[in-house]
């Protein structure tokens, strides 16, 4: 949820600047990796400056992009939570937005692999069912095997995430692409029960169907041994996901890495 609340404009300094070039070249960064790059930013422009505290840091670029309809825009990973930010153009749709690292066949691509997405229960479409509808292509004719090839680059782009020959919208679509989702697909796009934002994979109610993310799942039954729909009250038989802990997740990094150097220092 975004306030309507017009901020004070912010002054941007060279750290800023250069914090938003890096993360525009990024398109989505996980929210340690954004921790790093405003440190490094800090480093190479006012090593003796404190470093501000994120949230303000990135409120105060948001503040000067407003007038250009760009934002920085904090959401999570849809799968397990991870907090993620991502620069997001808000005047005008993704897809348009895409225009200027595809052509006009391969957006047609994605704009059919999104249908397929936004339409199919789980959140995801199979690369086969995208495959099948290479025919109907706009603009110059697509073969299979090259519309493979795109499938792939929107992986590399972080639009698409492929996870066993099934396609789902990575996170940075899902927060660049929300407003074009709900205005373009109004009966078929999903919400959360508990966030109210857009909603592409997550666990539904058996009894009166609502749906929720698995992130919004973990935390609402966190503490309880007896799920319960929120909404109708009957009972929640799917598997409880954990909540995402990014102190658990930052030591279990430091002991792969420590396996990775024993390893290394044994060959």
């Amino acid at each position: 949820m975004h306030s309507s609340t017009r901020r004070a404009a912010g002054i941007m300094t060279d750290v800023h600047r250069r914090f938003l070039q890096l993360l525009m070249t990024h398109g989505v960064l996980e929210e340690w990796e954004v921790k790093r790059l405003q440190k490094h930013c800090y480093k190479v422009h006012d090593r003796n400056a404190t470093v501000e505290k994120l949230e303000d840091f990135i409120n105060n670029i948001n503040s000067v992009l407003e007038s250009l309809y760009i934002e920085i825009k904090k959401g999570v990973t849809e799968d397990d939570g991870r907090p993620i930010y991502a620069l997001v153009n808000l005047a005008t749709t993704s897809v348009s937005k895409m225009a200027t690292d595809f052509a006009e066949n391969e957006l047609d691509l994605f704009r059919k692999a999104l249908e397929l997405i936004i339409d199919s229960e789980t959140g995801f479409a199979s690369s086969t069912n995208i495959l099948n509808l290479v025919d109907q292509l706009k603009g110059k004719k697509m073969r299979k095997k090259e519309a493979e090839q795109v499938l792939q680059k929107f992986v590399q782009n972080k639009w698409l995430i492929e996870k066993e020959g099934e396609f789902t919208l990575h996170g940075r679509a899902i927060l660049e692409m929300e407003q074009y989702i709900r205005e373009t697909y109004p009966d078929s796009m999903k919400i959360c029960n508990i966030c109210h934002s857009l909603l592409i994979q997550g666990q539904s109610c058996e009894t009166c169907g609502i749906k929720m993310h698995l992130p919004c799942v973990a935390k609402y039954f966190q503490s309880n041994s007896e799920p319960h729909c929120p909404h109708c009250n009957d009972y929640w038989p799917h598997e409880i996901p954990e909540v995402f802990d990014p102190e658990k997740e930052r030591e279990a990094g430091i002991s792969k890495s420590n396996r990775r150097s024993l390893r290394s220092r044994q060959h």
